[in-house]
């Protein structure tokens, strides 16, 4: 478990200085996602690998109101996230570092119930327990709750010189796309846990996924 931290802070030891400035330009279908989660006043909202807090942020402007968590493995990035929520006069968000598999609302976050939305934007696809991650998530969700992730899909209906120069470019940042990430998703909405929907965005340059637990 100490690996995994410091492999994390290791990778963004440098890279939380000009990370949003980049990734604003392939991390495509996050602001629609950050729209479409319908934030209630006083839901309690968590998102799991949080980096320097952007999403978070965005949402704090949006519903002051809201109890907004951020988790990530890499401690330095979230010193960033932290001075950015500062900045930003965001005092509805709060931040640990853990990791996406074995977090808990009470312990990690010293509270009496679980949260109302979970959502993964981009993270699920830099974590090699990404099914731990996901069933861990859905432990941590009130029922009702919502679970949402958007992230890389297949680019099926892209370009292949695309799709190899863009494949071969998130591997350098330990990226990839799960092959059976879908197949798991589907049984989610096929097991009777709850109800899901994933909508494709930019021709299947990435992937929206929406599940509502059961009560």
């Amino acid at each position: 478990m100490a690996d995994a931290f410091e492999n994390m802070n290791r990778m963004y030891r440098m890279q939380r200085y000009f990370y949003d400035f980049t990734r604003k330009y392939y991390l495509l279908g996050r602001d629609q996602l950050l729209n479409e989660m319908d934030v209630q006043p006083g839901e309690r909202v968590l998102e799991v690998g949080c980096g320097t807090a952007r999403n978070l942020i965005i949402l704090a402007k949006g519903h002051p109101e809201a109890h907004l968590y951020g988790l990530d493995a890499s401690s330095v990035m979230l010193e960033t996230a932290q001075a950015k929520a500062d900045a930003a006069g965001a005092p509805n968000i709060t931040l640990k570092t853990a990791l996406a598999d074995n977090f808990t609302f009470s312990e990690t976050f010293d509270l009496s119930e679980p949260f109302d939305k979970i959502f993964f934007s981009y993270s699920i696809s830099m974590i090699p327990p990404w099914r731990e991650s996901i069933e861990n998530a859905l432990k941590n969700l009130n029922p009702g709750g919502q679970l949402f992730l958007v992230d890389f899909y297949d680019q099926a209906d892209l370009p292949g010189p695309f799709r190899k120069i863009l494949k071969w470019w998130l591997k350098k940042f330990h990226v990839q796309f799960w092959g059976d990430l879908m197949p798991y998703l589907t049984s989610l909405g096929e097991d009777g846990r709850g109800e899901l929907s994933i909508t494709p965005v930019f021709r299947r340059y990435s992937f929206i996924a929406k599940y509502r637990k059961a009560f």
